[in-house]
């Protein structure tokens, strides 16, 4: 097939995609808002007052829906790329596994926080294993960093794809978090492995 025809079969898809529709209406930055709304209804994770780490934030729509659903909070979002003002949210660019980054980060806060979030994958190599392996190592970089960081009570949520990676993932949180649970939105497109993994209450 050719590239020019993927690329308006890929159009086509995201134009009829009912949730990349409503975030336009809703002044969302991507669909993947939804996924966050979501996990946040069921899991109950937001509520005024909090501090929230977004990693890997761009292009926004995360910490976006965090701004809007956090009264007299503390959000700071990071991510290797720039991406467009959000307002209330402290945006650093940068890699948060990166010392120098991650102190900016715990500098802002002064103390623990309550939720570090994280929507981050690779960029797709076409290999479905190799995917799956790659982003699962994010997630582990990503859980490694909330343990540094949250409160005893804190939470911490992330992109989890199923493959290879995954049971390394659940054994490791178990070993940091009291509770566990994998969710995958309905949200999330159909054909994807992605799910998500919702933490509480580190040991």
């Amino acid at each position: 097939m050719k590239k020019n025809k993927i690329s308006k079969n890929w159009i086509n898809k995201q134009r009829r995609d009912i949730f990349v529709r409503r975030s336009k209406v809703e002044g969302y930055r991507s669909r993947a808002v939804y996924k966050l709304q979501e996990i946040d209804q069921k899991f109950k994770i937001f509520k005024n007052g909090m501090s929230v780490i977004d990693l890997g934030a761009a292009p926004g729509s995360w910490s976006q829906y965090t701004s809007k659903n956090i009264k007299s909070g503390k959000i700071a979002s990071i991510d290797l790329l720039d991406f467009e003002k959000i307002e209330n949210i402290h945006q650093i660019k940068g890699d948060f596994t990166n010392d120098i980054y991650k102190n900016k980060i715990i500098d802002y806060f002064g103390a623990k926080v309550d939720v570090v979030l994280s929507d981050m994958a690779v960029n797709t190599t076409g290999n479905k294993n190799l995917d799956s392996i790659y982003t699962g190592e994010l997630c582990m970089e990503a859980m490694n960093f909330s343990k540094e960081t949250l409160k005893n009570d804190g939470k911490f949520i992330s992109k989890i794809f199923m493959g290879s990676t995954f049971n390394e993932i659940i054994s490791e949180a178990k070993k940091i978090f009291k509770e566990n649970k994998v969710f995958k939105p309905l949200a999330s497109k159909k054909g994807s492995k992605e799910s998500f993994i919702i933490c509480k209450f580190l040991r």
